[in-house]
């Protein structure tokens, strides 16, 4: 089928690496794998970050004059059976889609929708009412972030034809944060477990002893002390929160041995560097590095270490995880459906410092046996049910299943 695809907070091309672009690329990828003709539509960008009504008018104006012309052009000459939206919320609600989809016809899809009334009063409420309608328009919901459900199921149209993989895997405790809610799960409402392509991470691992000796002998790192690893942008809000409460934890490890790899980039480093002041002969700066190195990156390093303060998703948990790494990170977002909690790494409650120490300390006196198992624990773990085969057959389903109700119900 043709799939009309648009991010309205940030286009799959953006320039600056993130774990938004990072998930459109994937969902792209993960629709073309089954068979389907995909394009992006538009690189507008819906955001408004300040709350400067003036300016979300400006925005909301120039989304429908776009959506005016897109129907009237590109839509015109290539015609597609399904609108497909990838995360949207108050701050960049969807001013495209849900009136194109509506005149031409088409089933509107979203992924990664967040609904937030307790703003609804507040600097975004027009924001906040377009999503809400969005979501009553929308045949599906994909959710990638089990705490999105609670406020965006019952805005969704009650219908039947429910794919709802998930519920195959909910026997594992993994998974017990989407079965709270299994009973009385819309079919509307599909969980997706987030989701790579493994096969890399998969290869960089089983090189992992060649990967570990490039790094040493480039980096001159000591290769028989564990290698703590972080990766994240730098920048002010909660990623520089990350390092700080991953290096205020760190501080205070520093009569066992470890060094820390940090791969990332951005306007916040000086603060970021200046947090790891106190442990600054130990921590090795990478700067960021592209998609393609990443995975020997990860596979030559013993823990990931991340606090995850506000992170939805954790794609670089997911990451870490698949080359086989072991992980201690924030319990927050879908990142306790990530990580098996004593199996592939230990959560902890988001942003405690103490909690986020005793872990990395624990690990750090597991002997090497322990650690191995962990690392086959994690790879084996989101390779079985993380891995973009899986969640190209299940995205195939729910769209195929809403593009037959929608000719169904334009037939006579």
């Amino acid at each position: 089928m043709r799939i009309a695809f648009y991010a309205p907070l940030k286009p799959p091309s953006h320039p600056v690496p993130s774990g938004d672009r990072r998930i459109a690329r994937l969902l792209l990828r993960a629709l073309r794998r089954a068979g389907h003709e995909v394009r992006v539509v538009s690189t507008f960008r819906a955001y408004e970050g300040e709350g400067d009504r003036d300016r979300q008018a400006q925005i909301r104006a120039r989304g429908a004059v776009l959506a005016q012309r897109l129907r009237a052009g590109m839509l015109r000459r290539w015609r597609p059976d399904l609108w497909f939206t990838y995360h949207l919320y108050q701050k960049a609600p969807d001013w495209l889609g849900p009136p194109i989809a509506r005149v031409m016809g088409i089933p509107y899809v979203v992924a990664e929708a967040a609904y937030a009334p307790r703003r609804s009063a507040g600097r975004w409420d027009e924001g906040l009412a377009a999503v809400a309608a969005a979501l009553r328009q929308a045949d599906t919901a994909f959710m990638l972030n089990p705490n999105d459900e609670e406020c965006v199921a019952p805005l969704l149209r009650r219908r039947s034809g429910a794919v709802h993989a998930v519920h195959t895997f909910l026997g594992f405790p993994d998974f017990a944060v989407w079965k709270r809610r299994a009973r009385n799960r819309p079919a509307a409402a599909e969980p997706v477990l987030p989701f790579l392509d493994t096969e890399p991470y998969w290869r960089a691992w089983k090189s992992r002893t060649r990967h570990r000796a490039a790094l040493a002998k480039r980096h001159h790192i000591p290769s028989d002390a564990p290698w703590l690893l972080a990766v994240g942008m730098m920048r002010p809000g909660d990623k520089l929160g990350s390092y700080e409460v991953l290096a205020k934890a760190l501080a205070g490890l520093e009569a066992l041995p470890w060094h820390l790899l940090v791969v990332g980039d951005g306007p916040a480093r000086r603060d970021v560097r200046n947090a790891f002041a106190p442990v600054a002969e130990r921590v090795l700066w990478l700067g960021a590095l592209p998609e393609g190195r990443l995975a020997a990156v990860y596979a030559a390093c013993d823990l990931f270490a991340w606090p995850a303060i506000n992170e939805a998703i954790g794609m670089a948990i997911l990451e870490a995880q698949a080359a086989g790494l072991a992980v201690v990170a924030g319990n927050v977002g879908a990142i306790g459906a990530i990580v098996t909690d004593g199996k592939s790494g230990t959560l902890v409650p988001e942003g405690d410092v103490m909690a986020f120490r005793r872990a990395v300390k624990a690990y750090l006196g597991l002997p090497a046996t322990a650690r191995a198992e962990m690392s086959s624990f994690s790879a084996a773990k989101i390779g079985l049910f993380h891995d973009i085969a899986m969640s190209s057959d299940q995205l195939d389903r729910v769209l195929q299943g809403a593009v037959a109700r929608a000719r169904r119900k334009r037939q006579p």
